[in-house]
């Protein structure tokens, strides 16, 4: 997916800078202890590819298509008790 795809999907920017320049991701959090996350961009191959992932989690869970992301994001959504 591209980065464009991210922003559309509502994923807030995250911002940093360090010893190795400025870099940003993107994050969403459906409820406190589910979030999702993307690689960064100091992380992103060359073919400029983006991909989510839930936060936090033993082995990585990644999705590489934004038709399956916004499934998902939706799904979790719709069953989000407030």
């Amino acid at each position: 997916m591209t980065e464009k795809e991210v922003q559309l999907l509502g994923f807030e920017r995250e911002e940093f800078s360090d010893w190795d320049g400025d870099w940003h991701y993107y994050s969403y959090e459906i409820t406190n202890g589910l979030s999702f996350i993307t690689a960064a961009t100091n992380e992103i191959k060359e073919d400029g590819e983006w991909f989510v992932e839930i936060f936090n989690t033993l082995n990585p869970i990644r999705f590489y298509k934004f038709e399956e992301v916004q499934n998902l994001l939706n799904i979790l959504e719709k069953h989000l008790i407030k």
